[in-house]
């Protein structure tokens, strides 16, 4: 299984440090699980102009970005909260992908924001789009307001870490589940056949 943690922040580093408490959690109960790191503040993402990713050149910062998350098993997504909605820079990454790209992606989402008041943004902003384009949710996230981080960005609050530990296991879980799952799945039901056809010409 491949982990991706995306930082979906090109500036701070609470949403840095955030996703790095979850990788720590993934290292040490899970070290099986291959992870990769995907910070956005060390790439060169171009803007999205309606092309899908295979069409930037094939070196470029914007089509690797796009690759390692299309080949994620599971995506955990850390990210701020800029005018109550995804920060530009990873909706540009969600642009670039093909429809349904994260079909069989298992995704969970990591949010710091400054306050209480944008609770309910990573339902109306966030799981849309990870919906549409065809992610399996994990459908709790984790909300890290200012007062969880001490003046190093270091999340303080016990009940953060235990909720981000929780996250982890949940999302790691429901990836072996869909795996599962898909290897189980008939070929039928892949190619998008009705098995009473097929009975009828074998």
């Amino acid at each position: 299984m491949k982990v991706v943690l995306l930082s979906g922040a090109i500036v701070g580093a609470r949403t840095r440090s955030t996703l790095r408490e979850a990788q720590k959690v993934l290292t040490e109960r899970y070290p099986d699980v291959s992870s990769e790191w995907l910070d956005l503040a060390q790439y060169d993402v171009q803007f999205s102009d309606g092309r899908t990713y295979w069409d930037y050149e094939f070196t470029s910062d914007t089509r690797h970005v796009a690759k390692t998350v299309l080949e994620a098993d599971a995506l955990i997504v850390a990210s701020p909260i800029y005018q109550a909605s995804m920060p530009a820079p990873l909706k540009n990454v969600f642009d670039l992908l093909p429809r349904r790209a994260l079909r069989d992606t298992v995704a969970s989402l990591l949010i710091n924001a400054g306050s209480a008041r944008h609770y309910l943004v990573p339902e109306q902003q966030f799981k849309p789009v990870l919906g549409y384009l065809g992610a399996q949710i994990v459908q709790h996230y984790v909300y890290v307001e200012d007062q969880d981080f001490d003046d190093e960005a270091h999340i303080v609050n016990p009940n953060v870490l235990l909720r981000i530990r929780r996250l982890v296991e949940d999302t790691v879980a429901l990836a072996n589940l869909y795996r599962n799952m898909r290897d189980e799945t008939p070929v039928w039901y892949e190619a998008g056949h009705d098995p009473a056809e097929l009975e009828d010409n074998p």
